[in-house]
């Protein structure tokens, strides 16, 4: 039975004109060929909108004779490596998930496999080459990267403003958590070398798993968040570029779309981001704030991702008080006039700001701030409200009063009983 699952699996990572596949090492001239899919699987909850291409065919001894379901303490020092590279081969086969029944015997094994190579990389004990790098960057990418189809919700719900909708959950979890815990502990490996990595996980590499943040799955785009914010820390090269994709995913939400399911998460990244932004801020830096920052107070569905982005904002205005004026001008310009919920948020916002401004800055914004906070008292929203709040207590001293004319109109009774506590130390609601 391991044997036919063997004989179904990718002869390697790639297609012989991968411009990757020019690279002179020893694992290119093993004369393996790459196998590439668009699509982990078809089970994770809406079908992905391209087809995986059928796997082409290897032998089960993969690298220079090596078994991949050998375990590796059966193997010796000098042939991990390559049993390493034989066993992420072996994870390059997909399957359909949406079917528990279809393929169980080969998913188990590559289940198998994958938490092997985990405790493999887990445990530090040999620096990765170059071949086994490719060979990693291949297999997540194989398993991890597909494209989203539009989502149908987006058709059905134009508003946006009641993002109520459960989630999808992946059917093929159980397999992708695994890649990512994998992904995750080999980018933060120390026997990883940043300078060899940095040529397969590239900018292109990078952009792919930023596609995936518009998952449907939260477990998913918690994963990415966490891999994400390594790949920040440990490629510094990849840093203008990183902060440069996040925000034309945030563009592209703002002003074309209205709707993308990790904004929470990216900005949870940028919060941190921020915090280690050196002083004085950069010019970029302060654009960052002004065209991107500010614009997502816009969109319909900023109860979403309001704490993460007002604390951003934050982080911003303690790195420099002197941006408190600017924020506070960019909220007037993006108040909400129609929606009080929103206009509810921007105050708290704004309450927030002014505890922390200093007199100066405070001046160039008075009087367009004192205008608006004005037209919010006034609102019909704000008077509605006040009545409410003046009903409801009307409605408490209405009662507190027929509490007080039945005890003063009760019978006297022989057994002692608690008096009637003050009005002034408590209230019926």
């Amino acid at each position: 039975m391991l044997r036919q699952f063997l004989s179904k699996i990718p002869r390697s990572f790639g297609n012989s004109d991968s411009p990757e596949l020019t690279r002179p090492n020893s694992f290119m001239t093993a004369g393996l060929h790459t196998h590439r899919s668009n699509s982990f699987n078809s089970g994770c909850g809406r079908p992905c909108a391209t087809k995986r291409t059928s796997s082409s065919i290897f032998p089960a001894s993969v690298v220079a004779g090596i078994e991949p379901l050998l375990p590796f303490k059966n193997a010796p020092n000098s042939e991990k490596m390559n049993l390493f590279v034989s066993k992420v081969s072996l994870c390059c086969a997909t399957f359909d998930f949406s079917d528990a029944t279809k393929n169980s015997i080969e998913k188990d094994v590559k289940r198998q496999t994958l938490l092997e190579l985990l405790d493999f990389v887990a445990s530090g004990s040999i620096r990765f080459s170059e071949p086994a790098i490719l060979a990693m960057c291949r297999m997540c990418s194989t398993n991890l990267f597909r494209v989203f189809p539009p989502n149908y919700r987006s058709i059905t719900s134009n508003n946006g403003e009641n993002d109520d909708d459960d989630p999808i959950f992946c059917s093929a979890w159980p397999h992708l958590q695994i890649v990512y815990d994998l992904l995750l502990k080999f980018i933060t490996s120390s026997c990883l070398d940043a300078k060899v990595a940095k040529k397969y996980i590239d900018h292109a590499f990078i952009l792919r798993l930023l596609d995936l943040f518009d998952s449907e799955d939260p477990r998913e785009r918690e994963c990415l968040k966490t891999i994400l914010h390594r790949v920040y820390g440990k490629f510094m090269v990849h840093r203008p570029l990183i902060r440069k994709d996040i925000s034309n995913i945030f563009y592209r939400f703002v002003f074309e779309e209205e709707r993308h399911n990790g904004i929470t998460e990216l900005l949870d990244i940028f919060g941190s981001i921020i915090s280690g932004f050196a002083l004085p801020l950069k010019e970029e830096h302060k654009i960052f704030l002004q065209r991107v920052l500010i614009p997502l107070h816009k969109p319909k569905t900023l109860g979403v991702y309001f704490q993460q982005l007002s604390y951003c904002v934050t982080q911003f205005i303690d790195k420099d008080p002197k941006l408190s004026s600017t924020v506070i001008k960019g909220l007037l310009k993006y108040w909400p006039i129609t929606n009080s919920q929103k206009e509810v948020m921007f105050l708290d916002e704004l309450k927030d700001i002014l505890e922390e401004i200093d007199m100066v800055e405070f001046q160039k914004v008075m009087v367009p701030l004192s205008w608006q906070i004005g037209r919010c008292i006034n609102s019909f929203h704000f008077q509605e409200e006040e009545a409410e709040l003046s009903k409801s207590a009307e409605k408490r001293k209405k009662a507190w009063e027929r509490l007080e004319n039945a005890a003063n109109h009760r019978p006297p009774t022989t057994r002692n009983t608690a008096a009637l506590v003050t009005h002034s130390t408590t209230s019926i609601s």
